[in-house]
């Protein structure tokens, strides 16, 4: 699925939850250019998928339409498709990258990120018996993930593990570069995918 057709379906998944939804409202949403959102948002108009009610001179209602919704359903179950093969994906990269040390010492291992990837990696770490001591984020990061505190990446040094699991999709090469800055080795260091 591409960035276009993703976030297509981001737009109508908005537009079928609120019908008070505004432009500027859609833009948040999307984390994009409101200009960009108005094109977006002409391109599902002159598709069909969606229409738009004047409710006053200055206020707008966006509707999805029949076609919308087949749309909106189609592009669900593409993404659908795309997310469990990359989670196949994933699963069986890590249970490739991470087999080796379990038959090594080096078992402790902490994550680098908090969201739905880290889960995943998560599950991989468990299922092969390999230890998450440590959860990091981004600067100033607090809260906690999977009942484990997260800790600011400045403070890796305080922590004791073998691994880092980099646990994020998007672009891993500037974490990586930042990270071997910040003084852990690259050796030390995993992806999601290879």
């Amino acid at each position: 699925m591409d960035l276009a057709e993703r976030r297509n379906l981001q737009a109508l998944e908005a537009i079928a939850e609120d019908t008070r939804l505004t432009q500027r409202m859609l833009s948040n949403r999307l984390g994009i250019a409101l200009g960009l959102t108005n094109v977006y948002l002409k391109r599902l108009i002159r598709k069909g998928y969606v229409k738009c009610v004047n409710l006053q001179s200055n206020r707008l209602r966006y509707l999805l339409t029949p076609r919308g919704i087949v749309e909106k359903s189609r592009l669900t179950y593409e993404f659908m498709q795309y997310s469990l093969f990359l989670y196949g994906q994933v699963r069986q990269h890590l249970r490739t990258v991470l087999e080796p040390y379990t038959h090594s010492d080096l078992k402790r291992v902490a994550l680098y990120g908090t969201g739905e990837e880290a889960e995943l990696a998560y599950l991989s770490l468990t299922e092969l018996g390999l230890e998450m001591v440590a959860v990091f984020d981004a600067d100033g990061s607090t809260g906690s993930f999977l009942g484990q505190p997260v800790c600011d990446i400045a403070n890796h040094a305080d922590v004791s593990f073998d691994l880092l699991l980099v646990a994020t999709l998007r672009q891993v090469e500037p974490i990586v570069d930042d990270l071997v800055r910040r003084g852990v080795p690259r050796e030390r260091l995993i992806t999601l995918r290879s």
